[in-house]
């Protein structure tokens, strides 16, 4: 499957936070987010989620196929010189745009962001600006996904490096959940432990063939692990830059997150979250429509 599972990891996601027993926060939400976040948002929470539907269903319409495999992230430094000359100096990292102060956590407010998310979410943008320039990606995009599919990660139950305390896994594809495919076992159950059948894996929820197609290494420690923050939120930008899409363009970027999800209700969430990360304007509940 060269692509995101779309209706069916509609379910996926959906069954994968009913999952949940509880957003409770734990001792590592430590600080707010005071870090800087995202360049200025195209579009705000303001459209109705109609609206957003119509441009999804266009993204559907129009939006282009998945690339080929893509290779893990590659090294943001220039290769070392020879000796006798003078080592050249590193691409610059983009810097990341500050958005007003947000919660550390769920718990704390509507908006609120674990730190570890944060810096996971900003770094993916900053890398994707060296990588992958003409795709625009701001880490509230990102996030969006994040806040979606795993509520950031169940309210930030990650250790300091990002790792999952407890892997995140939706259920298994086995035909037994009213509503979701059957997809047999593409991995040999290496990312979700299942040699028979397929589940979505990570904080961003990705089914195991589209993980290897996209998988980035966003903490840069030579392994791409979807339950690693860094490493999940690296490969949910790369996935919604793939087909030479710019998602400043807010039609784009509804076709990126359309793709990500084929459902009109998933990308208004989405961009709604996103548009309030970026302003700091909770999302009204018109624009927040109940994804099937």
């Amino acid at each position: 499957m060269g692509r995101h599972n779309k209706k069916t990891d509609s379910h996926i996601r959906r069954n994968s936070v009913i999952a949940l027993t509880g957003l409770v926060p734990i001792g590592l939400i430590t600080a707010a987010n005071t870090a800087g976040a995202a360049p200025k948002v195209p579009f705000l929470s303001t459209s109705s989620s109609s609206e957003v539907a119509e441009v999804a269903q266009e993204a559907t319409d129009t939006a282009p196929e998945a690339a080929e495999a893509v290779t893990p992230v590659a090294e943001t430094a220039a290769e070392a010189a020879p000796a006798a000359e003078a080592a050249p100096a590193a691409p610059a990292l983009a810097p990341v745009q500050a958005t007003p102060p947000l919660p550390a956590s769920i718990a704390q407010g509507a908006l609120g962001i674990p730190a570890i998310s944060v810096s996971a979410y900003q770094n993916a943008e900053r890398i994707l600006a060296v990588e992958q320039p003409g795709c625009g990606m701001y880490w509230t995009l990102i996030a969006g996904i994040g806040r979606v599919e795993s509520t950031h990660a169940y309210d930030g139950k990650a250790d300091d490096k990002g790792n999952m305390l407890k892997p995140v896994l939706g259920p298994v594809l086995d035909g037994t959940l009213g509503g979701n495919a059957v997809i047999r076992d593409t991995d040999g159950g290496k990312l979700d432990g299942d040699a028979n059948y397929d589940r979505a894996v990570g904080p961003t929820q990705f089914l195991p063939e589209t993980w290897n197609r996209y998988a980035g290494d966003g903490n840069g420690d030579g392994v791409a692990d979807p339950q690693n923050l860094f490493d999940s939120a690296l490969t949910t930008g790369k996935y919604l830059c793939d087909g030479g899409l710019n998602v400043k363009d807010p039609i784009q970027a509804a076709k990126a997150v359309h793709r990500y999800n084929n459902s009109a209700a998933y990308v208004a969430n989405v961009l709604a979250w996103s548009a309030g990360y970026s302003s700091g304007i909770i999302p009204a509940a018109a624009d927040l429509p109940r994804i099937h």
